[in-house]
């Protein structure tokens, strides 16, 4: 007898996942595995002739520099590491809550959805390079500057009260305009729970916190973690970032394209090396449709 062959629900969904990628993947595989392999060789060398890109081997000299002898990367790259582990855990918190706010049986709610992506859309590519150019700064908030308070009650509190709250509300303007699209995918999520489990929940007395860690966060954890991985993402690869700047100056300006090279890929290395220890963390933690239907079928939670 033939056996007949079946796809599973999961084997589907990876199937079909697949298939989406896959023209990602043959782009990559097409244009740009080769420049990988020659900004690798380029790190480990220097470049003699622009002619036929002819490199001679020096080894590790550029990594060298960059770790001992260059007194602007290592400050830099902290910099940039200390100002992500502070913005991206509030970037998740402030989207997960504008997001079950946005998703409530609220009036206007498509235009408060369209009001939280404008920042993404600006904040993209030449419009944020001509706002920026004009001296607009999405980084910096002043009290002092925008009189939104008298100027004898800044003088009471102190400069160093002034600068500590303008540092605050300066940092909640950048990850209320990062959270556009982190907005979405938790709406996304959201949305896709079945009413049926809150309104069971209800009926077993449970409350809105209880709904909110057994039911809400286990349901939307694969959003949490592509979330997470897009928000730190993009937080390196932000347009003010100085690192990126500084790559930049060196390869195009200075002509030192082997040590542009050295640091970006140290760069792109920790960015690699960070994602990894986000998935070994929170692997675990996340549930599948299935595994929660499963669960629920052998044992209920008690609230």
């Amino acid at each position: 007898m033939k056996k007949s062959f079946k796809i599973t629900g999961e084997k589907r969904h990876r199937l079909e996942g697949l298939i989406f990628v896959s023209p990602f993947i043959i782009g990559t595989l097409i244009f740009f595995i080769f420049p990988l392999f020659v900004s690798i060789k380029l790190s480990f060398g220097k470049l003699k002739k622009m002619e036929g890109f002819v490199i001679e081997w020096l080894g590790l000299d550029n990594y060298i520099r960059a770790f001992i002898l260059d007194t602007s990367f290592i400050p830099m790259f902290l910099q940039v590491i200390r100002k992500t582990i502070v913005q991206v855990p509030l970037i998740i918190v402030f989207s997960i809550l504008l997001a079950m706010l946005i998703n409530k049986n609220i009036k206007f709610k498509g235009l408060f959805r369209t009001i939280f992506f404008i920042p993404f859309l600006l904040g993209m590519g030449d419009v944020m390079n001509q706002l920026l150019g004009l001296g607009i700064d999405k980084h910096v908030f002043s009290f002092v500057e925008s009189n939104l308070l008298p100027r004898e009650f800044l003088v009471y509190l102190g400069p160093k009260v002034v600068e500590a709250v303008e540092s605050f509300f300066g940092i909640i303007v950048v990850v209320l305009w990062s959270s556009g699209v982190q907005i979405l995918l938790f709406l996304s999520g959201l949305q896709s729970i079945p009413v049926s489990l809150y309104e069971s929940a209800k009926v077993d007395g449970a409350t809105e916190w209880e709904m909110f860690w057994k039911i809400t966060l286990p349901m939307i954890s694969p959003i949490m973690l592509l979330t997470i991985v897009y928000t730190i993402i993009a937080s390196f690869t932000d347009i003010s970032n100085p690192i990126l700047a500084y790559i930049q100056s060196n390869a195009f300006r200075s002509l030192r394209f082997e040590y542009a090279a050295a640091i970006g890929w140290v760069y792109f290395l920790f960015i690699i090396l960070l994602v990894s220890l986000v998935f070994i963390l929170l692997g675990n933690h996340i549930y599948t449709t299935s595994e929660l239907k499963g669960g629920a079928k052998n044992e209920r939670k008690d609230y």
